[in-house]
């Protein structure tokens, strides 16, 4: 199943735009007198609501539509930012930015590609490696980072990596041209210089992954089928789901992809709201070779490239499995066209085992649930790696957030007999360099309510003067009341997690209700306080920060971290030092993951998870899995 969202009326002021939405904002923007000819959209998208707005609606309300479109002129390197109003009809606001890079433009891409072929330069150097079919060679835009170069500042430039096919549709990645690198003028699509520092053989060996290059998969695969005769347990109305006592609505936006709207859980005769707004909203790549080419690889996946213009359109067998609904979604290129993604988001609940069992070993009575979740998500391609973003919502009130990491390493090249400390040899000639992923995902809870507060638990051995037989140990409570107070790490020696409790509901012991965030994977960063990367992605250097909600903080690295020096987002943000206690808050968890290769990560790496769980603490008055239905192959009827 799957919905296709193209009329202009919205039922909430949340609901994703559609396809004649987009359009509509689109036209109004290019019939206003300040649009130039050289213009081009950079990005097209709802603008947020007042949260007020949304807590406060009741159905048939009348609905305000905005969109957010971001516009670059090339003509003069200016970033514009315009608001139109669907339902108005005009031009709401028009502001001109300067100094600011919007995030890199899809069809930069394949311009950026096409430019350097046809660059006289870069054939003479590719010649030089014995390379003239500019057809095999392929280009991967890397953005520039900022290194001081004066190239970044007076230019928006894109740094050109390079590898070459042996034959059409096979594994680029297996041959890279290391020690060449190409910056290219994206405005003029040009390139500005050449970096040739070292000639690499070109690797030879074959790393195939295509069904066309394999010739012998695995036997014995019998088919394995999902089935729901009497169908799915989840119902869909527009961009509301309701599964299980969970309600939720689906956004989306071209920077961060799939987006969880004010998600509630029924308990009883009550609706509670659990979380206001959740996504992912950055991630950062850096690499740990020094390398010419490698050392400057520093990504910003959702803020220089955008998740959702990068989504892949997903299908039924292959990326999901069972009864499968599907939600479309839309990006615009840069002349302001619509690009239909279909099947962006995937929606579909998943048995996951057993939810609780006990068995009375003196009367044997015997007693199991299974547990099922829901899960929404969706799968972006960026470059050469593959992220799914999902979100699974537990009949037993849990949420977990996973992220699951794919596809092709970025390689480098070594010299005959060379190996390098700073990655992983593939084969002759080939290497995997060390990197990090960071994801930094914003959280906007509302445990019963918007005033809510982060407590610190960690678990502690009791005094010897309590402590007489040496064994007792407890959970140490601090209330984290301020922003810098509320930087933090997480500590798995001491069992370190984060309380997010209401500040007005009471559960029936007295204590405040609650969800603890739990950590899963994680790490630091290795880059030194001096680096270029420290100074962009500061967030990356705590696990957990807390802010009071404003509107416009929504990027942990700042708004336009293409090109940026660095220091904006939450290290600018939280140096006011504002109160985060029995208020409105956003929780910024940032997972690590470290990725030193293996010989198994190539040629197409097996899937990495990464994630984080939101578990019920003192948030219900017992376990809200206790009215799970019996199943009746365990427990027929008598």
């Amino acid at each position: 199943m799957n919905d296709k969202q193209t009329s202009l009326a919205a039922s909430h002021p949340l609901d994703r735009l559609s396809e004649n939405e987009s359009s509509a904002a689109v036209g109004l923007v290019k019939a206003d007198s300040r649009f130039g000819p050289k213009m081009r959209f950079g990005s097209v998208n709802l603008c947020a609501p007042e949260k007020s707005e949304v807590i406060n609606f009741t159905e048939g309300s009348p609905i305000d539509r905005a969109v957010d479109i971001v516009l670059l002129d090339v003509s003069d390197g200016s970033t514009h930012e315009v608001t139109v109003s669907i339902t108005g009809g005009s031009v709401r606001s028009w502001e001109r930015l300067e100094g600011v890079q919007p995030s890199v433009i899809l069809d930069e891409f394949f311009e950026a590609e096409t430019a350097v072929r046809n660059d006289p330069g870069f054939r003479a150097a590719m010649a030089k490696r014995g390379i003239t079919d500019m057809e095999l060679v392929t280009v991967d835009p890397w953005s520039a980072g900022h290194y001081g170069d004066p190239l970044e500042q007076n230019n928006r430039v894109i740094r050109g990596l390079v590898w070459v096919h042996d034959k059409p549709g096979d594994n680029q990645y297996a041959r890279p041209i290391d020690g060449l690198t190409v910056m290219i003028d994206l405005a003029t699509s040009k390139v500005l210089r050449i970096d040739d520092e070292r000639v690499f053989p070109v690797p030879t060996e074959s790393a195939d992954w295509s069904r066309n290059f394999i010739d012998n998969p695995r036997p014995g695969v019998k088919p394995l089928e999902i089935v729901q005769p009497e169908g799915p347990s989840f119902t869909v109305a527009g961009d509301r789901i309701s599964w299980q006592k969970w309600d939720l609505r689906v956004g989306w936006t071209t920077r961060e992809g799939l987006v969880i709207n004010t998600v509630t859980y029924t308990d009883g005769d009550d609706v509670r709201p659990v979380l206001y707004r959740a996504s992912l909203s950055e991630m950062t790549v850096p690499y740990g070779d020094p390398s010419v080419t490698q050392a400057r690889k520093n990504a910003f996946d959702v803020g220089e490239y955008g998740l959702g213009m990068l989504a892949n359109s997903l299908k039924l067998g292959c990326d999901c499995l069972g009864e499968i609904h599907y939600l479309d979604a839309h990006v615009c290129d840069a002349a302001g066209n619509i690009i239909p993604l279909p099947q962006a988001i995937c929606i579909h609940e998943e048995d996951v085992g057993i939810g609780w069992k006990h068995t009375d070993f003196r009367t044997e009575d015997v007693e199991v649930r299974r547990l099922r979740r829901l899960v929404v998500s969706f799968i972006c391609t960026v470059g050469n790696y593959e992220y799914g973003i999902y979100w699974h919502f537990y009949q037993d009130g849990r949420i977990e957030n996973e992220i699951k990491l794919t596809g092709i390493l970025s390689t480098g090249g070594l010299d005959d007999g060379e190996s390098s400390r700073y990655g992983t040899s593939l084969g002759p000639n080939l290497y995997g360099p060390n990197h990090q992923h960071f994801f930094c995902t914003r959280i906007d809870t509302q445990i019963d309510g918007t005033a809510n507060s982060v407590v610190e638990v960690n678990t502690v051995a009791a005094p010897e003067n309590e402590n007489p037989l040496g064994n007792a140990f407890y959970g140490e409570q601090t209330v984290l009341q301020t922003e810098q107070q509320a930087q933090r790490r997480i500590d798995p020696m001491t069992g370190r997690f984060w309380k997010v409790t209401s500040a007005v509901r009471k559960n029936k012991m007295g204590g405040a209700t609650g969800y603890k965030l739990m950590a899963g994977e994680n790490i630091l960063p290795f880059a030194t306080k001096d680096s270029s990367i420290r100074q962009r992605a500061g967030y990356m250097w705590n696990h957990l920060w807390v802010t009071p909600y404003d509107r416009e903080q929504n990027w942990p690295a700042g708004k336009y971290p293409n090109q940026h020096a660095g220091g904006a987002g939450l290290p600018e943000w939280t140096s006011a030092n504002r109160s985060v206690e029995n208020t409105d808050i956003v929780l910024w968890y940032v997972m690590g993951h470290n990725h030193l290769p293996s010989l198994e990560d190539w040629p197409v790496m097996p899937v990495a998870s990464i994630g984080f769980t939101l578990k019920p603490s003192g948030f219900f008055d017992q376990s809200p899995a206790m009215d799970l239905p019996a199943s009746s192959t365990c427990h027929p009827q008598k």
